[in-house]
């Protein structure tokens, strides 16, 4: 198959110079695109000229992670695109399980790998980490990692099998499938765009997989640290986008009051922890989110798939239970 390995880059020349020689060394079988996010820095520069086999699409301003990608993907022809966050460290064979998969399973359009952190080798990422799930109230969590609880990868996840959504930070989809959704919703610009798109897949009944065959290591937070607002700002708006898109119609009013309560909580524990700028992120997020509301809610499609969860609540789970791994939310 025809698979196009496509890195989006910001003003990441150094994480090019460090992991772009991977990427290039262990993708024979693909093409590589770098996917510039109108750079400032000398990141073009530095691909033209130390690595002329990368293929380069220059968007022409900063769209962010959703925009981005439907800008680039518009110029690139392959029947699977692998988007590839920059800070992305990939091993000898890692598409091989990847494509084999696809061709073999014509329903699934989506795949990811699992997803290891860069700094702590054995241990998962929070990116991801080993295949992505909700819970009833929508909070994303992942085999591997709970909130900010990870686990230390002892081969309990090397599998092949059903996930609700995969990471940004190394997602593989059909190419028609892609074309099909339109993309990523730009309203996002970043974060749980991601998780969004597969929401909207698995809407159409394709099937989303983790395949552990294929291994990566994220560094994560390259571009957005986590300690900044503006992530807590984009998780929380998000997150509440997604649920009006997507949960089903007899679910949607009751889950986003309950997730607005949530917040508010979230909100409270900033204060008390003096983390003033991030209470401030999220009340941003409320008030973003209002305005967006009725037209994301006018992008509801007619089949809506109830929320696919392990667990009722991770929430509860986690802080009021104790459950910090996986096996213990399930």
């Amino acid at each position: 198959m025809k698979i196009a390995v496509v890195i989006l880059n910001w003003n990441g020349v150094k994480l090019l110079e460090q992991f772009l020689p991977s990427v290039i060394q262990y993708s024979p079988e693909a093409a590589v695109y770098v996917a510039d996010n109108a750079s400032t820095d000398e990141s073009v520069a530095f691909v033209k000229n130390n690595y002329p086999s990368v293929k380069i699409v220059q968007n022409k301003t900063n769209k962010g992670f959703a925009g981005g990608y439907n800008e680039a993907l518009g110029h690139i022809d392959a029947e699977i695109y692998a988007l590839v966050n920059s800070d992305i460290e990939v091993t000898e064979n890692w598409l091989q399980p990847i494509l084999e998969t696809f061709e073999a399973e014509p329903k699934t359009a989506i795949i990811q790998p699992k997803i290891l952190d860069f700094k702590k080798k054995d241990y998962f990422e929070y990116a991801g980490a080993g295949g992505g799930f909700i819970d009833k109230f929508g909070y994303p969590f992942c085999r591997g990692r709970i909130f900010d609880t990870l686990e230390k990868d002892n081969g309990q996840y090397n599998d092949k099998t059903d996930i609700f959504w995969a990471s940004g930070a190394c997602f593989f989809i059909r190419s028609s499938v892609y074309k099909e959704l339109k993309g990523f919703d730009e309203d996002f610009f970043a974060h749980q765009e991601e998780i969004d798109l597969c929401w909207r897949a698995v809407n159409r009944g394709y099937d989303i997989k983790y395949n552990s065959g294929a291994v990566v290591y994220h560094v994560g937070g390259a571009t957005l640290k986590q300690a900044n607002p503006q992530k807590t700002f984009l998780n929380f708006r998000n997150s509440l986008l997604m649920l009006t898109k997507n949960l089903p119609q007899k679910q949607l009013f009751q889950v986003i009051f309950i997730r607005m309560l949530l917040d508010g909580v979230a909100g409270v524990k900033f204060v008390f922890s003096s983390q003033f700028i991030h209470c401030w992120a999220v009340i941003r997020a409320h008030f973003s989110f209002y305005r967006l509301f009725f037209k994301n809610y006018k992008k509801r499609e007619n089949n809506q798939t109830e929320i696919y969860f392990k667990t009722e609540s991770i929430v509860y789970g986690y802080y009021v239970k104790g459950g910090t791994i996986f096996a213990d939310l399930i």
